[in-house]
């Protein structure tokens, strides 16, 4: 009787055992090098990195250690109909590597959060660009808003500046003060009834990352974007293309565009940026009233400044290949001073990252936890986990 239970234990466990390694496709090791835990960076998973024909709902991630699953994302990133990248976002130990399994999982197992990275186009408001996240959001604007300008109708805005919508809830608020402002006519976005607002001006300057190609010392600016695609929504990014009309700086003819993209947890957007007539680009941050203090640190440069009631910082922030310096640039005509990153551009491609802090939101309340902040994320950029197949 012993030997038949023994028996039967064996071929349970053979039977477990291939059960599982038929729903598990790869293990994948995420290492952290350094000193300090961190948690809201994004692991992309490409369809040719996993050796998999298809990615669905039915592909899960794993930590193997807890044995819990992970949120997880899928994106299309050509817009062929066909998901090739698979999104997760760690928690990583200081000095650490933590291993996943990429498995099949059934919807009863598949974890769900809300859609908290959103972005979209907004035809109701001039043909805006909206993105955010759960602590920031920011919108740019379009050709109905250049057009509305440039024939002096009324509501209309000339720039390719970024405009910092300043939210302190965590929920989403993009849908919610468009329709509220345009829509019901019952609030304002421009009036904090404790989720934020938009008291943020922007105007011809370059707001929280707009760029501008410097020739024979002068400062030169695109004007609004052209052409926009949404590329993915989520529980843990969101991303989308713009295009530029092509420009003059001075002597030279620019050709721009970008993909943004802002990822769970980050109060800085990145932008990937193809740009070609130009071998630097400046990133800029308005002064407004020029009552603040431009600092820089290790690939960064940032500005705090008083704002309304409250006080806000913003920042610019590129890696070491990237980043060559920073400028404060100050001039008596309105909205043209900025603080300047100047970034090098390398094969007609530049990325750097722009975002916010706002003291009332009470995530980074202090210039001091602000720049704290930046410096962490200097570091993982340029240091960044390194993901590899067990």
């Amino acid at each position: 009787m012993k030997i038949i239970k023994t028996v039967y234990f064996l071929l349970m466990v053979v039977l477990f055992t291939a059960c599982s390694s038929s729903k598990q496709y790869k293990t994948i090791v995420v290492k952290n090098t350094l000193n300090h835990a961190r948690s809201n960076e994004v692991v992309e998973l490409n369809i040719s990195f996993l050796g998999l024909k298809t990615l669905d709902a039915t592909i899960g991630v794993k930590n193997v250690a807890t044995n819990e699953f992970m949120l997880t994302q899928l994106v299309d990133q050509d817009g062929d109909g066909v998901m090739d990248q698979l999104l997760f976002q760690p928690k990583i130990g200081a000095n650490s590597e933590v291993e996943f399994h990429v498995v099949k999982i059934s919807s009863s197992e598949k974890p769900k959060a809300d859609d908290l990275c959103f972005s979209r186009f907004v035809p109701e408001r001039t043909g805006d660009y909206t993105w955010e996240n759960d602590k920031v959001a920011f919108r740019v604007y379009g050709p109905n808003a250049q057009m509305l300008k440039e024939t002096g109708q009324k509501g209309g805005t000339l720039s390719s500046g970024v405009d910092a919508w300043l939210k302190r809830v965590e929920y989403p608020v993009i849908n919610k003060w468009y329709k509220e402002t345009l829509i019901d006519k019952t609030g304002s976005y421009h009036k904090d009834t404790g989720e934020g607002l938009d008291n943020f001006h922007v105007g011809v300057s370059r707001g929280v990352g707009g760029i501008a190609i410097r020739n024979n010392g002068e400062f030169y600016y695109s004007k609004n974007y052209v052409k926009w695609k949404t590329i993915t929504t989520g529980p843990l990014r969101t991303s989308f293309y713009l295009e530029y009309e092509n420009w003059t700086a001075g002597s030279k003819t620019i050709t721009e565009s970008k993909i943004i993209t802002l990822d769970l947890g980050n109060n800085l957007s990145k932008f990937e940026m193809s740009v070609s007539g130009t071998k630097e680009i400046y990133a800029g941050l308005t002064l407004h009233e020029k009552d603040g203090k431009v600092s820089s640190g290790n690939g960064w440069v940032t500005y705090w400044q008083p704002h309304a009631d409250s006080e806000l910082g913003t920042a610019i922030v590129a890696d070491a290949k990237t980043f060559s310096g920073s400028e404060n640039y100050d001039v008596e005509e309105k909205d043209l001073s900025n603080a300047y990153a100047e970034l090098k551009v390398s094969n007609n491609q530049v990325t750097y990252y722009a975002g916010f802090a706002w003291e009332k939101s009470e995530q980074y309340p202090t210039k001091e936890s602000w720049e704290a902040y930046l410096d962490r994320f200097s570091k993982e950029i340029n240091t960044p986990l390194l993901i590899s197949v067990k």
